[in-house]
Formats: C-alpha cells, structure tokens, sequence
C-alpha cells in the first residue's frame, strides 16, 4: 500500500473543477484508490465521494493506493495536485 498526507493550499478547497481532475486522474489506473478526510474514508475514482467531504482549505487529508500499480498512481496524484496549486 501506498500513501501519502496532503495539506490543502487552495483558496477554495476541493471544490467540483479539482474533484474532476482528481477523478479524471485516480480513474486511469487499476489500484483502490481512497481518499480520507476527517475520519471518513471515499473513493478516489467518485466525484460525488469527494464532493460529500466539503474538504477546504488547510484540511489535512490522506490519499491510499493499494493495486498492482498503487505507485504510478500515487505518483500521477502527487504530480496533479501539487501542479493544480491544490496541495503541499
């Protein structure tokens, strides 16, 4: 399994436009891919899972890939929000 802890830098958060991306981008590979925020645990590849969170700015949140190609994909997700401004 991998994993890896985000603080989340946006202004707004994840709102719908990143939530796309995210999905866009966890959707390409075949690992489990879950996002936890708050004592809740969704799915990665769900844009409505995400969106249910109201993740906003300064949230921590932790992202699991477990899969035959759980580190290509954390490595895509890592790359995508730091690129989107989303997270440190």
């Amino acid at each position: 399994m991998a994993e890896k802890t985000y603080k989340i830098i946006e202004e707004t958060g994840i709102h719908a436009r990143p939530a796309t991306l995210i999905v866009r981008e966890a959707g390409k590979f075949n690992s489990n891919i879950e996002l936890e925020y708050n004592g809740k645990t969704v799915n990665l590849k769900s844009i409505m899972g995400i969106m249910s969170l109201g993740i906003g700015k300064n949230a921590v949140i932790k992202i699991k890939a477990n899969g035959t190609d759980e580190n290509e994909a954390m490595n895509a997700i890592d790359e995508l929000m730091k690129k989107e401004g989303l997270a440190e």
